[in-house]
């Protein structure tokens, strides 16, 4: 099993997720990110620490969130590793909870 990253964390992308993680598998995007499956040691560290409730367990994953388990494995292969917290963008607030953000990944 792995965790997910959903479409909560477009254009949020807390990292508070990142600093907790022991293996380094969260990748980061220009607006999003996302968690390398075959990194991940399912110790679930992150899902409590995400301010956007974006992460989930590969087996919880909400049926609506389903393709973003394959788009967190497609992602993980041109991006960068990310290992520290950042500054979360300044409008981060006012897209938590947005639906139909897919729309707004950018790659």
């Amino acid at each position: 099993m792995t965790f997910v990253v959903t479409e909560n964390c477009i254009k949020c992308k807390y990292t508070d997720c990142v600093e907790v993680c022991p293996v380094d598998c969260f990748h980061e995007g220009p607006n999003f990110l996302v968690i390398d499956p075959e990194e991940c040691i399912d110790c679930t560290l992150c899902e409590p620490e995400c301010p956007a409730k974006a992460i989930f367990a590969e087996d919880d994953l909400p049926a609506d969130q389903a393709n973003f388990k394959g788009l967190n494995a497609e992602l993980t292969k041109i991006w960068p590793v990310i290992t520290e917290k950042k500054e979360q963008p300044a409008d981060a607030t006012s897209w938590d909870g947005k639906p139909g953000k897919l729309a707004q990944l950018e790659r």
